[in-house]
């Protein structure tokens, strides 16, 4: 866990320039496919990207696609963009999001965690981040940068562990996590091949689920998805794309307001929710 002093902490944050203070936000990133796309879903990312009063100084990605043993913080100045899938149009190949790096808020950030955080020029912007940011800020101007998952780690871990990100949002950088609250590629993929967008009936109770604890602000709710009951077992079957949503919510305050920007739970097991948090 990050155990940073508070004269460490301003020392720290005194590295950074003053920035507005930012939301925090979660997308259900769904199919890499949706780069290229013009549906409710991506027009909802691209309306709020033109909802932003004041544009981030920096954006700070947690992505579904970037599992690490121990926690890496990405710091090239010059990410590339990484197409880490397969089988897809060569049009979604041929995509760049060529945003610059934020080296200064990446050192800064693996700062924040005292030590137990690394950062490396070794990653890029996999699909979780430009995916997305290519609808919200399509000008790629705006410094991007990624914070690895450690796959070793449970939920209690990573939301306790997010909580020192904080700080950032008041420093002008937005955290958004990118993953999918409902992700059952098995259960999904033959409705997906099949065009049958229904949804099954445990990947909506499990959904709902997590809607009433984030529109309640019980964020610390969210560590125990067997308070679910079963339908956890079908919706999250890894974890990967369910803890980016933990340090969204990690990083929200319980009396700021929430905007269900986007829902919608297609395929059978795959929700597509994207919230934003702010002050009110």
């Amino acid at each position: 866990m990050a155990d940073v002093s508070p004269q460490d902490l301003e020392r720290i944050l005194s590295q950074l320039p003053a920035g507005p203070r930012m939301p925090a936000i979660f997308v259900g990133h769904g199919s890499p496919t949706n780069a290229l796309e013009d549906n409710p879903f991506t027009r909802s990312l691209a309306q709020m990207g033109k909802d932003f009063v004041e544009r981030p100084r920096a954006i700070l990605v947690i992505s579904a696609h970037w599992l690490t043993s121990g926690t890496m913080v990405q710091a090239g100045e010059r990410p590339e963009t990484i197409h880490d899938f397969g089988g897809f149009p060569e049009e979604l190949y041929r995509i760049q999001y060529p945003a610059p790096g934020a080296p200064l808020y990446a050192h800064a950030t693996a700062q924040l965690f005292g030590g137990v955080a690394y950062e490396t020029r070794e990653w890029g912007l996999d699909h979780g981040a430009w995916t997305v940011l290519r609808h919200i800020f399509p000008d790629a101007r705006i410094p991007v940068f990624q914070l690895s998952i450690d796959w070793a780690r449970q939920n209690d871990f990573h939301f306790e562990f997010a909580r020192a990100l904080r700080p950032l949002r008041d420093r002008g950088v937005l955290i958004l996590g990118s993953g999918n609250i409902v992700h059952n590629l098995r259960q999904s993929v033959p409705r997906f091949m099949s065009g049958d967008a229904r949804p099954f009936d445990w990947a909506v109770e499990f959904d709902a689920w997590v809607k009433r604890q984030i529109d309640g602000r019980d964020y610390a709710a969210l560590k125990r998805i067997g308070d679910a009951g079963q339908s956890a077992l079908l919706a999250v079957p890894t974890p990967d794309h369910y803890v980016p949503l933990l340090y969204t919510a990690a990083v929200a305050e319980p009396g700021e307001a929430v905007t269900q920007v986007y829902e919608e739970v297609c395929y059978g097991g795959m929700s597509m929710r994207t919230f934003r948090v702010e002050a009110g």
